[in-house]
């Protein structure tokens, strides 16, 4: 997994509350096997005036020739919401976004975009219509900044503070999923098997 220290891209703005994991990635769109084949399905519902055939919606905040190479995604409350399908992670993160802000997520879709190095900031809801303000007024192509050894969030000359948990920033910041993490442990995790043979041999069937 990539490590994710400071990022700086294109975001664009889809201020949309309750989007879930089918607007993301279409049940209909998961046809490959793994985690790639997915970011041209990503939003198809949205994104195409015809999934079948691909026909780009021009109206559709991706398909803006400004939005081309966004890689952080502004958008509302409950964000991920839906299923626990882990292909709505998959195909953002093949698109080429590496950060969501917004207000809340869906709780399973977080947990999701750590284990893939994909950094969820939540922020007050006032705070990404600011963003997407900021952005939207930027000439020099809606650019954030989003900084996870500082926890903060930059855009228009304004700095937005946001937390993560301990266990999620160290996973990102290292570019290591949990079994990667868990494995930085091990000799604490030998010592403690060690001693407990001995405390208590006969749990244990070699």
């Amino acid at each position: 997994m990539e490590k994710f220290e400071i990022h700086e891209g294109v975001a664009a703005a889809l201020l949309r509350s309750n989007v879930d994991t089918d607007a993301i990635i279409p049940s209909r769109e998961m046809k490959t096997v793994g985690k790639t084949g997915l970011a041209a399905g990503l939003f198809a519902g949205w994104r195409y005036l015809d999934a079948a055939t691909r026909t780009p919606d021009p109206e559709f905040v991706l398909n803006r020739p400004e939005q081309q190479g966004t890689t952080i995604l502004l958008s509302g409350l409950n964000f991920g919401c839906g299923s626990s399908r882990e292909h709505a992670v998959w195909a953002l993160h093949e698109y080429g976004i590496r950060v969501v802000i917004a207000p809340s997520f869906g709780a399973i879709f977080a947990g999701n975009c750590v284990r893939n190095g994909l950094l969820p900031v939540v922020l007050p809801e006032a705070q990404v219509a600011e963003l997407a303000a900021a952005v939207g007024d930027d000439p020099q192509g809606r650019r954030i900044t989003v900084d996870l050894q500082r926890c903060v969030v930059e855009a228009g000359g304004r700095s937005y503070p946001f937390t993560l948990p301990a266990s999620q920033r160290e996973m990102l910041l290292k570019g290591l999923d949990p079994i990667a993490l868990t494995l930085e442990s091990s000799a604490a995790i030998d010592a403690f098997q060690a001693a407990d043979r001995q405390a208590r041999p006969w749990i244990w069937l070699d």
